[in-house]
């Protein structure tokens, strides 16, 4: 499955149907009065956001969406019937602006949560309306007014609890797959994850949180390198930050440059990033051995910054259920504060 994020599409809504011209005639009844039924009204066009999608990627094969018109109206009074809706669905977590101004019309982050976009024209009236003293036979009807037809940018950013950000192959989806249910592709070259991927850890207090594995990050990603433009939106969902480093890499200055280039990169897409709650994992701690970042002084010089640390193996399992206590911890602080 291709993972779509950002599209744009065009929706119109539907014309109202025309009234009707006609008179009453029946049996014994050669000249009866006006009887022109109303048109019915213009179908809307709605976005429902829904769990059942995760990505926008359904828009690949259709970006026009129309509602239908309304019916003409008909004689003996008769409407015409009104359109149905048109209903555009989308994923939990869909932004939808409009194409033109950039204005935001809905932030949809709620199952079944929906904003009519566009609404469809009304029926015109009939000519039994238009009946006076004066005026008994009015050879005249309203036509429908038109639909409205515009483009809308819709932008899907993910909804976690925890974001995991890191450079390529420092574990984040093997850790992903340890602390949750989730199956996400996990080998050992750049970009093995090109699709965010959502698990969940459950504790046992019967409480669970939803944990995004955020791909794509490198230097340069704030300009558009690698995929980390497109990925680093997903953040600003989160609540809490997770920054996996791996303790086998080297280097070239400071210990901290993996740390630090991710940093440098969420600040220069967007400075209130830096405010989210963060703590540091220092992963493939199975791994370590001579020509590798010694973990104690990786640990003191994240202290030196202010931020906590923990050090793991995803691999191995080893320190995952202090993690997922340090987690848990964390979400509670960061909850508490927010309220």
């Amino acid at each position: 499955m291709v993972f779509l994020d950002e599209v744009v599409i065009t929706a119109r809504s539907g014309d109202g149907g025309r009234g009707c011209v006609s008179f009453r005639r029946e049996r014994f009844i050669p000249k009866g009065g006006p009887d022109g039924g109303d048109g019915g009204d213009g179908g809307d066009v709605i976005a429902r956001a829904t769990k059942q999608l995760r990505t926008l990627s359904h828009f690949r094969r259709r970006r026009f969406f129309k509602a239908g018109n309304g019916e003409p109206g008909k004689g003996k009074q008769q409407s015409g019937k009104n359109s149905q809706t048109c209903i555009i669905e989308v994923p939990v977590g869909t932004v939808i602006q409009d194409d033109i101004s950039g204005q935001v019309l809905a932030d949809l982050i709620h199952d079944h949560q929906e904003v009519t976009l566009l609404h469809g024209g009304k029926g015109g009236r009939g000519n039994q309306h238009f009946a006076t003293s004066t005026r008994q036979t009015p050879r005249m009807a309203q036509p429908g007014l038109p639909g409205q037809e515009k483009r809308f940018g819709l932008t899907l950013k993910l909804l976690a609890d925890i974001g995991l950000i890191g450079l390529p192959n420092v574990g984040k989806s093997t850790l992903l797959s340890r602390l949750t249910m989730a199956r996400p592709k996990v080998a050992s070259y750049p970009f093995t994850t090109t699709v965010p991927n959502l698990g969940v850890i459950h504790f046992n207090d019967q409480r669970a949180l939803v944990i995004a594995d955020i791909p794509g990050l490198i230097e340069g990603a704030s300009l558009g390198r690698g995929l980390g433009d497109r990925f680093l939106k997903h953040i600003e969902r989160t609540g809490l930050l997770i920054h996996l480093l791996d303790i086998t890499f080297a280097p070239a200055g400071d210990i901290l440059e993996d740390f630090l280039t991710l940093r440098r990169e969420m600040a220069a897409f967007a400075p209130s990033l830096m405010n989210k709650p963060c703590f540091v994992v220092i992963n493939k701690m199975d791994l370590r051995g001579p020509g590798h970042r010694d973990p104690e002084a990786l640990r003191a010089a994240l202290a030196e910054k202010g931020m906590e640390s923990l050090s793991v193996s995803a691999l191995t399992g080893e320190g995952l259920d202090e993690l997922k206590r340090m987690i848990l911890q964390k979400w509670e602080r960061t909850t508490a504060s927010a309220g």
